[in-house]
């Protein structure tokens, strides 16, 4: 370079500046935008598959979620089998003389009112009607905390509402055992199938 004129050097030098600002300018609009439209397409196939994973899933979920339904439908139709049908307060006697064998010497309860159908207004849009009785009995407190939770248990479309205790009539109370008897009222809701709720 020690040989080349002073012109020769400073054209060169130019040569070399400009080839410079030449490949920084194609590196800055031509190669610099591909590399963020790569980017860009990156991102975007990487949502992509997200969404598509998630589509995986839920695709092999179903199968999962159908044998759920169906055992959970199985398991409804066969709660319905057992629920109110035909003459209600019949059904009632019957349910609750089967139902109370285990308990008939610990658990008294002598009669049932005849029932009141209406609207299952706890939750909106309910499907089933519910007959409604008024229970009165007379128990231990243990005997009778035991045979409503059998019976809320046994039968999960009965629920027992407006629960009222107070001790049983002296009259009644012939030994010291007796005086500790409570005597109860409640109200027994039941669900109706759906094919006898309607009128």
């Amino acid at each position: 370079m020690n040989k080349l004129t002073k012109d020769k050097r400073s054209k060169l030098t130019l040569v070399v500046v400009s080839t410079v600002i030449v490949i920084a300018a194609i590196w800055f609009t031509l190669i610099e935008g591909q590399n963020a439209a790569i980017r860009k397409l990156e991102a975007r196939n990487a949502e992509e598959l997200q969404k598509l994973e998630s589509g995986v899933r839920t695709v092999d979920a179903k199968a999962s979620i159908e044998k759920r339904l169906g055992v959970a439908i199985k398991n409804l139709e066969e709660i319905e089998k057992s629920m109110a049908k035909g003459d209600l307060y019949d059904w009632i006697i019957k349910t609750m003389k089967h139902f109370r064998a285990p308990y008939r010497d610990r658990v008294d309860i002598p009669n049932y009112s005849r029932e009141v159908v209406g609207e299952m207004t706890m939750l909106p849009k309910f499907p089933y009607k519910a007959a409604t009785y008024s229970i009165r009995g007379s128990a231990y407190f243990h005997d009778l905390g035991c045979f409503i939770a059998d019976l809320e248990t046994r039968f999960p479309f009965m629920r027992v509402q407006n629960l009222e205790l107070e001790p049983a009539s002296s009259s009644s109370a012939t030994a010291t055992d007796d005086a500790e008897k409570l005597a109860f009222r409640f109200e027994l809701v039941a669900l109706i199938q759906p094919e006898q709720a309607q009128p």
